[in-house]
């Protein structure tokens, strides 16, 4: 006989936790303006380039030789080896095997590099405004995730590397840093970083940098200031990465982590019991990119700087509008005076002239009032773009829809 609830005691729904999760505010505007004619959409955050053809043949390659089966936990070998030699002529440094956990996306790095070390209740600064992931997996897993915001200084983004360090007491877990930053391009300087690291090695705190934006550094061709230059193997330093930005491979699912060898042993359980392993043939299109990818690195770095300025520069000729320069990454975070909501306004860009940008409420509280828009698109969509932006403002739809 079946179980009876007349009274409703037992309701199926989800833990209290899960429940208060923040639905992500950029897919909710993209999602009620898919369907529409004619929307320009610059809201997700991927280049509308599709993964190179030398990597996808790889794939094809692959597949064809019948590689579909299960692979290692942590990663096929020749993967892995990849990875390590790409880390060495990044960072002047020897990285061995087992020091680098492969993952089925830069997101699944994240959550099962916090499953590892994240206890319910421990205390997890994070820099913000910031990706909502990086706030939400924390939560998910039930700790205390306190916000540390950046500041607009002259124009740019920037960081109180004091006040984070002020953040981070004996008491601490774990900090989160995204450099560059999604949302604002801010990239931490080597000087803050080598600070931030020697406060956490004092106290034992985790340092983990999500390093997805690494490559995409208009400051230095071989990329940002990396947590992998610092300290030694053993220290508690986790970095996580993906193939999603910097090689276009969003749709591929695929990232690494490269962490202390004892911590790695222990993420090769938890792959186990949350994907199991990542394909063997996305794997085999990796080693390719990896091995083959530097001039096409180069080239969309080039062509992400060129993008970048000419945006900015548009931006910053409309009234009410203050657009920082990013550092790095492929988006411009801008603040529009006077605004209402975020959500409001991107829903209202939507409306007018068909502009599809990501509300910055999506980001964090802090970030109420400022859009991101995604540049990594060919010029003529970009070019429209820009047209359309100064038609919202210019036919006084700017002023009106905030007042």
């Amino acid at each position: 006989m079946p179980f009876c609830d007349p009274e409703h005691q037992f309701p199926p729904r989800a833990r209290d936790t899960v429940r208060k999760l923040e639905e992500s505010r950029i897919r909710a505007v993209a999602n009620a303006a898919l369907d529409r004619p004619g929307v320009l959409p610059f809201w997700f955050g991927e280049s509308d380039q599709p993964t190179p053809e030398f990597i996808r043949r790889a794939a094809v390659r692959s597949l064809e030789a019948g590689r579909t089966f299960y692979t290692h936990n942590l990663g096929q070998a020749a993967l892995r080896d990849t990875i390590s030699g790409y880390l060495e002529r990044q960072h002047g440094r020897v990285f061995g095997r087992g020091r680098i956990a492969v993952t089925n996306a830069g997101v699944s790095a994240l959550m099962v590099a916090m499953q590892a070390i994240v206890d319910p209740g421990d205390k997890v600064v994070v820099v913000t405004p910031v990706w909502p992931n990086l706030v939400e997996i924390p939560r998910i897993l039930n700790a205390d995730v306190q916000p540390l915001p950046l500041e607009v200084r002259e124009g740019r983004w920037t960081l109180d590397v004091e006040k984070l360090i002020g953040a981070l007491t004996p008491d601490t877990r774990l900090v989160l840093v995204n450099s560059p930053n999604n949302p604002t391009g801010w990239t931490i300087s080597a000087e803050d970083q080598r600070a931030l690291f020697e406060h956490c090695r004092r106290h034992g705190i985790w340092l983990m940098g999500d390093d997805v934006y690494e490559r995409l550094s208009f400051g230095n061709a071989l990329g940002a200031p990396s947590v992998l230059t610092l300290g030694e193997p053993e220290d508690r330093i986790i970095s996580t990465n993906s193939f999603s930005k910097a090689w276009c491979m969003t749709g591929w699912r695929l990232g690494w982590i490269v962490a202390p060898e004892r911590l790695v042993d222990e993420i090769g359980k938890l792959l186990e019991y949350n994907t199991s392993c990542a394909p063997e043939f996305v794997q085999q299109a990796a080693e390719v990119a990896l091995s083959e990818g530097e001039a096409f690195i180069a080239a969309q770095r080039a062509g992400l700087r060129s993008k970048r300025d000419r945006l900015i520069s548009a931006l910053r000729d409309l009234h009410g509008v203050h657009a920082p320069e990013p550092q790095g990454g492929m988006y411009a975070f801008f603040r529009v005076e006077g605004a209402e909501g975020s959500v409001r306004l991107a829903e209202d860009m939507i409306a007018q002239v068909g502009l599809g940008l990501a509300p910055g409420r999506a980001f964090g509280p802090e970030a109420e009032g400022w859009l991101r828009w995604c540049f990594a698109a060919e010029d003529a969509k970009l070019d429209e773009g820009i047209a359309r932006v100064r038609r919202y403002f210019l036919a006084g739809s700017g002023a009106s829809r905030r007042a």
